[in-house]
């Protein structure tokens, strides 16, 4: 058999058997998912300007019965190939292929090119975890179509009510006046989870927001994920995969603005209104930085070439969750990690690196363990290359989108960012009196676009 037809044989048939798989998927997310109580936690992004730093840790009330298991369950969900439904690792070299990174301690990770779907290794993919900030990717994907970014808004009281304690925040202040720009600059960099609130007030309310996400997750067939808050703070019953994370991030990624914002590395964020020494009101700004370690480096890792995004997360109850786009020689690779066991500083992107590191090294040479699925409603849109690929949140509402490769660079001076974008070929299960359809659909890969703030 010709290899084209044998690899469109073998997704039909991932993808048959992930489709009957999930029929079966309709009990409640509680059954799996771990019930951990609320608590003050902190985010992944760094503090406030001027701030003490946030420590990450647990308070003194928590005991080991409020974190998730440390062993994965026995039965999971098979959605994207049956293998995926296994726990332990999955891979299947072949000759050539390089051996998997040693001393991974995640409790679950994916590596999967970006562009055809292919799952390429996996680690309990389905796995239902709390997801800590990553889940701001799923808030982001839902809502940048909503607002134009130059919408400006006055901050009320009551849109910063209830935030959690210990919430990693951007510094909104009641009483001004924030353009939508700058409330997503405060979500992707910063990770303020006072930007999540202000923007859900606008969308109708925290409660509306999480109905809205989790309507969405489920268009996406992310049917491990169940919010409960739209920023990702630690509550009961709110859990995703590493599996549902990438799907959530190759989604998002199809907006130029998402794919902007989640590569930005720094930027100006506007303060207090205050008045000069003339008497001239004036707005203060102070700087955000990025807290993706892999796009930004730290004293103990380097920026990692090609790196484009994603989204981080740190709270008591997920530990360190990631999921992060990379490319290189015109190869785009997505990797999730969820929960390394390992407490060295950084080691969620150090553990990343190293799988990128293989993915790439092992890109053709392995056979794939499964796919990342394509949403509910692929088979409806345009399959036609050069499509718009539903670009949204744009200020005048034109998306751009080139068919040239993509590159990663970074900004010489630290500023600035890296977007990207995937182009997508993925296969749709229609079940009609029982014959199965595969429809293939492919998004346009735009050319890298590069911010200065």
């Amino acid at each position: 058999m010709p290899a084209p037809l044998k690899q469109t044989a073998r997704r039909t048939l991932l993808v048959t058997s992930a489709t009957l798989a999930s029929l079966a998927l309709t009990a409640p997310v509680s059954l799996a998912a771990p019930t951990p109580k609320p608590k003050p936690t902190a985010s992944p992004s760094a503090p406030v300007s001027g701030s003490p730093a946030a420590k990450d840790k647990a308070p003194a009330s928590a005991s080991a019965s409020t974190s998730p298991s440390a062993t994965p369950p026995g039965k999971m969900s098979s959605l994207g190939g049956a293998r995926l439904a296994q726990a332990g690792t999955q891979v299947q070299l072949a000759g050539g292929a390089p051996v998997l990174p040693k001393d991974l301690t995640a409790r679950s990770w994916i590596v999967a090119d970006a562009q055809s779907g292919e799952v390429l290794a996996a680690h309990n993919a389905h796995w239902r975890l709390p997801p800590a900030s990553t889940m701001k990717m799923l808030f982001a994907d839902t809502l940048l179509p909503k607002f134009p970014r130059t919408t400006q808004y006055k901050v009320q009281p009551k849109d910063l009510e209830d935030l959690g304690a210990g919430s990693s925040l951007v510094g909104i202040k009641e009483g001004e006046t924030y353009s939508v720009d700058d409330l997503w600059l405060g979500v992707f960099l910063r990770s303020g989870n006072d930007a999540v609130h202000v923007l859900s007030s606008m969308n109708g309310g925290v409660a509306e927001t999480v109905k809205q996400m989790n309507e969405h997750a489920e268009e996406l067939q992310a049917l491990d994920t169940s919010v409960v808050s739209p920023d990702g703070y630690d509550a009961p019953h709110q859990v995703s995969s590493a599996y549902d994370l990438t799907l959530i991030a190759r989604s998002g990624l199809q907006k130029k603005d998402f794919r902007e914002y989640s590569s930005t590395v720094t930027a100006k964020f506007p303060g207090a209104t205050t008045k000069n020494k003339k008497g001239k009101t004036v707005r203060e700004t102070f700087e955000i930085q990025n807290t993706n370690r892999l796009l930004t480096g730290d004293y103990d890792i380097s920026q990692y070439p090609g790196i484009a995004g994603v989204k981080n997360g740190n709270t008591t109850n997920a530990g360190a969750t990631f999921t992060g786009v990379a490319e290189r020689a015109g190869r785009v690779l997505l990797v999730t990690v969820m929960n390394p066991e390992k407490d060295d500083h950084n080691e969620v992107y150090k553990e990343t690196a190293a799988l990128f590191d293989w993915g790439f090294q092992a890109a053709g040479k392995v056979t794939p363990v499964g796919e990342l699925v394509p949403p509910k409603g692929a088979a409806q849109a345009s399959a036609q290359p050069g499509a718009n690929s539903g670009e949204g949140g744009e200020a005048g509402g034109a998306g751009n989108v080139s068919e040239k490769p993509v590159a990663g660079a970074v900004a010489g001076n630290g500023s600035g960012g890296i977007g990207i974008a995937m182009a997508i070929t993925g296969g749709v299960l229609v079940l009609l009196a029982g014959a199965a359809f595969l429809v293939n659909r492919r998004w346009p890969l735009p050319d890298l676009v590069r911010r200065r703030r």
